[in-house]
């Protein structure tokens, strides 16, 4: 294993390092949000079919899933701030293809290549661990993670702004010229992680894990649409579950894995992970519903008509409730453990989603409940990181972390697929028009809820220390480091 170089940047404060690195988790998640105001408009706008045109939205989804673990791997073996500035190149380059051309197919490579820099927050927080003291590491860590719905909340206006008043393919010119001033501050303020796993790159894993997840998520985006009992969605759950049964068994069997299954399957990653799918199905419904019930007619008796632009504002609050919140859920984490902050953000989350059963009738009640459900996400994005962390070696942290992330992908993703069914059969007929009804709201709301309280049962059952066998393995990792450092030296 490599050592730090002396005068390395890293351990001597990291201030520009963890703005640099929560900034780049911000501009991707902008990434996120960047055609949500442009998805009434999006088939006019590409000449296509809305079936068709939702694969914008569809791809950023598919290729984050897919290339988080895989670029999570890479930087591991070849070091992680490399692999995130190819991730954030894949962004602009993402960025610059839909916004000089038009049509269906450029928009739909664009947004899959804007996908792949879902791997920059796991990269950025493995970075983190890799070059910053530890006394700065909670707060830093906690940041980053909660950049991920920061970016979601304040991009939804920003984007809603420019969607409004100039052509659209200035969204795409303007994302592209961020992602460059990203890349250019990651070049002069963060160092290259010393920390390597070594090994050889597991191409037949790689190819297994992202056949199995493109036909499960294949099925749950696009089961409303297909059919949930067609058989080209009941095909693809069925490919799912042998492929990765498959993959499994090859990582079990191999001596570099793309995924240490041993590890993953250790209570804590385990638990953690779990919680994390239930987590993200949570905090994606309130992102459905919310904008939604805002921009529908007063005259349906539920909805508060307003416009995009206003129900984006009405949003941003929750991101900045994250980024005030974030350092107490650092402190937290430091004195009582980072599962007590998970809790604390489950229930958090719960009491939001309580408050909205009853707020959802007023503009300022919406702005309430996101934000206090926004504050249980801080909570919990916080101490995710920290839970996988401290039970994996660290010459694996930016593996674990994407999986992680992946996790994450699979709880919003299964959210917009079962919120999505909710509201299209729960519906009401105003004049040609039909709409979700209130009900069908309320449910969702309520579906929330449940999940949320779900995920306060499943952190329970996270260990509230390490299992010795992880606590073994750090401090092997850990001795061999600080054995190595002072030759590094002069």
């Amino acid at each position: 294993m490599s050592t730090p170089p002396s005068g390395s940047p890293g351990r001597t404060g990291g201030g520009a390092i963890i703005g640099v690195l929560a900034g780049a988790g911000i501009a991707v998640s902008l990434m996120n949000t960047l055609v949500v105001p442009l998805i009434p408009d999006l088939p006019r706008l590409l000449g296509t079919t809305p079936a068709n045109a939702s694969w914008a939205i569809t791809a950023t989804l598919l290729a984050g899933a897919v290339a988080t673990p895989v670029l999570g791997r890479l930087g591991d073996m070849y070091g992680k701030r490399r692999i995130l500035l190819a991730s954030l190149a894949l962004m602009v380059i993402g960025s610059v293809v839909p916004a000089i051309a038009d049509g269906l197919v450029p928009m739909v490579v664009g947004r899959a290549l804007q996908g792949c820099a879902a791997a920059v927050i796991p990269l950025g927080i493995s970075i983190m661990r890799d070059e910053l003291p530890p006394q700065r590491m909670g707060s830093a860590m906690a940041l980053v993670s909660s950049s991920l719905g920061i970016g979601g909340a304040l991009g939804l206006p920003l984007a809603a702004v420019v969607a409004q008043h100039a052509d659209w393919h200035v969204l795409f010119w303007t994302a592209g010229a961020l992602g460059a001033v990203v890349i250019a501050l990651v070049i002069a303020f963060v160092p290259e992680s010393p920390v390597r796993s070594g090994g050889r790159f597991d191409l037949v894993g790689a190819v297994g894990l992202s056949a199995g997840l493109l036909c499960l998520l294949l099925a749950v985006s696009k089961g409303g649409d297909w059919g949930w009992g067609s058989v080209t969605t009941l095909g693809l759950f069925g490919a799912a579950a042998a492929v990765l049964l498959l993959w499994g068994v090859w990582e079990l069997r191999t001596g570099s894995p793309l995924v240490d299954l041993r590890t993953t399957a250790r209570r804590q990653v385990l638990m953690t992970n779990l919680a994390s799918v239930v987590i993200g199905f949570a905090m994606y419904a309130m992102s459905l519903i919310v904008p939604q019930l805002l921009q529908l007619p007063e005259r349906t008796g539920y909805g508060l008509g307003r416009s995009m632009v206003v129900a984006g504002l009405c949003m941003a609050p929750s991101g900045l409730v994250m980024m005030a919140v974030s350092p107490f859920s650092a402190k937290i984490s430091a004195a009582r453990g980072p599962k007590v902050s998970l809790l604390i953000g489950s229930l958090v989350i719960a009491a939001g989603y309580a408050l909205s059963l009853g707020l959802t009738g007023h503009v300022w009640g919406m702005v309430l409940f996101s934000s206090v459900i926004g504050a249980g996400v801080a909570f919990a994005y916080a101490a995710m990181p920290a839970l996988i962390m401290s039970a994996v070696p660290a010459s694996e942290t930016a593996a674990a972390n994407g999986l992680n992330s992946l996790m994450r992908s699979i709880g919003t993703s299964t959210s917009a697929a079962v919120v999505g069914v909710v509201l299209s059969h729960m519906t009401v007929t105003m004049g040609p028009v039909v709409l979700p009804s209130e009900d069908g709201f309320r449910t969702g709301l309520m579906i929330g809820l449940g999940t949320a309280v779900l995920a306060a049962l499943v952190t329970l059952a996270v260990p509230g220390r390490p299992e010795p066998a992880a606590v073994t393995a750090l401090t092997a990792e850990e001795s061999s480091e600080a054995a190595a450092e002072p030759a590094a030296r002069p």
